[in-house]
């Protein structure tokens, strides 16, 4: 019975959520700050003095203050208003402002707003609440008219203005009338970068690409050489997946700006993508030599050793790391993983207890348990799990993944399965519960399940690798299923060109169709890449039916030797080297 392959990452640790070493190309969503609407809080404001205000203001403040508190927030936001029309202040008319947009009174909204920028016409605030309101009800003028205004008071803040709004916008998928705003602004405008600039960042946030590279190159065109466009211009060729375009830009880049350690960073980050290490470390090793308290680049070296098995060297750098406050539970964490790494289950543990404190405990505290699990300490373990389930109520999700693999290796499938249908009750559209439950439930034989479940992930994410190389792979276990197997794999493999996991399905797909020499030929690529057993076994199986049974005999013996135990390998055995063909 197959079970999937779960890919192995470009990158491996290296741009895992622990690492996060190389300063992260943002992605191109818009940051999480935004535009907050809140309850108005039931306090009163600092009473003035009597001398400082007219009677009839006081009395409105306080009316409105009363009628805030007791949730009459139509009272409140009249007497907000009134008072500050008749004292001048823009603050009661923020006031006002804030408690119509908390009830969603648009009208109301509009009318303090405005009220409040006739007041004080150059608080960035009232702009973006202003912009946001004439957006919700389509006006892209009036939103323009706001961003004119935005544009020419804060330009640096002008990006981060426009993220909140997109924040804001985000639920109701009205983005893009933040971009059709910036476009009538553009007639205004012709020759402003920044505008430009956030088209292209609000063009990603929509998922167009093409329109995202034009509205870059349009940024650049008007101001040549822009550090910031230059650096997003390869963001954007990297999403796309043109890992050469990205380097072209990226060294173009550093040639302009030799002394910016952002673009730096993420040309030695493309080349770790494009598994290119050696280039990547002489990157980081010139950003060390600039700056030998670059702890950062430090890191990422050490990550790359680890990466290469270059174990001594990256012990090295980790515990060179141990006395850097920002930087040494990373180390520890990576020390422990290092010491897994080389067999030695009882100190990998001791580094993991020793994060007590700090941003990876709990990932520590997973590594722990899975140490456990492969030493077969099954009880110490669901004892580590039940406390984590304690102490990280928020991780619940993927604590349900780890008692899943708990189960699972306990060959305890039909528990797992029932696990993993309780948990996609809370969470029924997770892709990692999903794939997982598919996988145990290609174990229990439920092939519809397998189907449906790898079919839901790829109604939402047509372009999951992973999903579509699993939904081709299980499928070869139906003969009348090689037509749909052949196209979900064949779009896995342009996606995924130099897959060692895909390249293999491919490759098992010819075996099957008869294609024996087209198979040969992917599975020899794909084992060149990984030597993973399933691999193997395949590649034997196909120069076996090719007659090549020297060749086959001698790869089976030198992958039983380093797994005497694994199960791909001891069914070869049994049908091919034991007399009992099936």
């Amino acid at each position: 019975m197959v079970i999937f392959r779960v890919f192995s990452a470009i990158t491996l640790v290296l741009l895992s959520s622990c690492a996060d070493f190389a300063g992260k190309a943002a992605q191109p969503e818009v940051a999480d700050v935004s535009v907050k609407v809140v309850k108005p809080k039931e306090k009163s404001l600092q009473k003035p003095e009597k001398s400082d205000i007219d009677p009839d203001v006081l009395f409105m403040l306080m009316t409105a203050e009363l009628a805030g508190q007791r949730g009459q927030y139509e009272i409140a936001i009249e007497g907000y208003t009134e008072a500050a029309k008749r004292s001048h202040d823009p603050k009661l008319a923020e006031r006002a402002a804030m408690i119509a947009m908390y009830v969603k009174d648009s009208y109301k909204t509009n009318e303090t707003v405005a009220l409040w920028l006739s007041l004080d016409s150059q608080n960035i605030t009232a702009r973006k609440v202003a912009a946001l309101s004439a957006l919700k009800i389509g006006d892209k003028q009036g939103a323009a008219e706001h961003f004119r205004v935005m544009l020419a008071s804060d330009v640096v803040g002008f990006e981060a203005a426009l993220h909140e709004l997109a924040i804001a916008l985000q639920k109701d998928g009205k983005v893009g009338l933040i971009y059709d705003a910036l476009d009538v602004l553009i007639n205004q405008s012709p020759n402003q970068a920044e505008i430009y600039f956030m088209q292209s960042l609000l063009a990603m946030q929509m998922n167009d690409k093409s329109l995202a590279e034009r509205k870059i190159q349009q940024a650049l065109n008007v101001r040549s050489g822009w550090d910031k466009a230059l650096l997003f211009q390869a963001q954007i060729a990297v999403f796309s997946g043109d890992l050469a375009k990205a380097k072209v830009l990226l060294k173009d880049a550093v040639s302009k700006y030799p002394s910016n350690a952002k673009i730096s960073k993420m040309l030695a980050q493309v080349f770790i993508k494009a598994q290119d290490y050696d280039a990547a470390l002489d990157v980081y090793q010139g950003l060390i030599d600039s700056n030998p308290k670059d702890w950062e680049s430090k890191f990422a070296i050490a990550l790359i050793y680890y990466q290469l098995d270059k174990d001594g060297k990256a012990e090295e750098v980790f515990d060179s790391l141990m006395d850097q406050p920002e930087w040494k539970y990373q180390a520890i964490f990576y020390r422990g993983k290092l010491t897994e790494k080389q067999g030695d289950a009882k100190q990998a543990l001791a580094w993991f207890d020793k994060l007590t404190e700090g941003p990876l405990v709990f990932d520590a505290t997973v590594a722990a348990i899975s140490i456990l699990a492969k030493d077969k300490q099954y009880s110490e373990a669901d004892l580590r799990l039940s406390q984590a389930q304690i102490k990280f109520p928020k991780q619940k999700l993927q604590l349900v993944l780890v008692q899943a693999e708990l189960y699972s290796q306990q060959k305890q499938y039909e528990r797992t399965f029932t696990l993993l249908t309780d948990a996609l009750l809370d969470f029924p559209d997770q892709k990692e519960l999903l794939y997982t439950r598919a996988l145990i439930a290609e174990r229990l034989d439920k092939s519809a399940t397998v189907e449906a479940d790898l079919k839901k992930i790829l109604a939402t994410d047509p372009d999951n690798v992973e999903s579509l190389n699993a939904l081709g792979y299980t499928l070869l276990n139906q003969r009348d299923r090689y037509a749909d197997a052949e196209q979900y794999l064949q779009r896995a493999l342009k996606l995924e060109p130099n897959s060692a996991v895909v390249m293999d399905s491919y490759g098992w797909l010819q075996f099957k169709l008869g294609h024996a020499e087209k198979a040969l030929s992917y599975l020899q690529q794909a084992y060149e890449k990984q030597q993973e057993n399933e691999i193997v076994a395949h590649l034997i199986e196909v120069l076996s039916g090719l007659g090549k049974h020297d060749e086959a005999k001698e790869l089976f013996e030198k992958a039983i030797n380093a797994s005497p135990d694994d199960e791909y390998l001891l069914n070869i055995k049994r049908r091919l080297f034991s007399g009992t063909h099936q």
